[in-house]
């Protein structure tokens, strides 16, 4: 079985849109995923990489069709979530370690892009993020206290760094053997490469 590092921030609309495939792409090729949270805004600021959809209002205006497209083409939902900014959302990716270590990744990060990207939650609104982590069956006031632990803000630090020290810029980012693949819309090439 074929291991694949899947870097990412639950911040980026395209790394919700990987994410969906991954099972099937799994499925076809055997691989395993082994997901890795960084700190995408953080990584960005160590290699010198702008979040240009930020400063370009052309691309912005051209990411929300891309993003419709590639939603589409997935059969998967899709709603901007007007309260993404102005909070640290750094207690999301620490709280997706804190899975790791109780064996919840995948239902915890599955509820988390949901927040994100599909049921417009107001993460900055601690009780609303509660209601959702509960909703998806997660006991969320533990993971949320172990969270503030500085062992996750250590560990999501070193994952940060570690991700750009082996050429990460952006997520979604895969890692298999030395090739790397970033972006949802690489997910062919990294096929080939896994099945080659």
């Amino acid at each position: 079985m074929t291991e694949v590092d899947f870097i990412f921030d639950f911040v980026s609309p395209y790394t919700y849109l990987a994410q969906t495939q991954l099972p099937e792409l799994a499925a076809r090729t055997g691989a395993r995923f082994k997901p890795m949270p960084m700190h995408l805004l953080n990584l960005m600021k160590i290699v010198g990489n702008t979040p240009t959809t930020i400063l370009c209002a052309n691309k912005l205006k051209y990411a929300g069709q891309d993003l419709t497209r590639w939603c589409a083409r997935y059969g998967v939902p899709f709603k901007l979530n007007p309260h993404l900014r102005g909070f640290d959302h750094s207690v999301t990716l620490r709280g997706a370690l804190v899975a790791q270590d109780l064996k919840l990744e995948q239902q915890y990060n599955s509820a988390m892009f949901a927040a994100f990207w599909t049921d417009a939650v107001n993460l900055a609104d601690k009780a609303a993020l509660v209601g959702h982590l509960e909703a998806a069956g997660l006991d969320a006031n533990t993971i949320l206290a172990r969270a503030e632990e500085p062992e996750y803000a250590k560990r999501l630090e070193a994952n940060t760094q570690s991700a750009a020290e082996r050429g990460v810029f952006g997520s979604p980012t895969f890692i298999v053997g030395g090739d790397i693949f970033f972006g949802n819309d690489r997910l062919d090439f990294l096929e080939a490469r896994l099945t080659r």
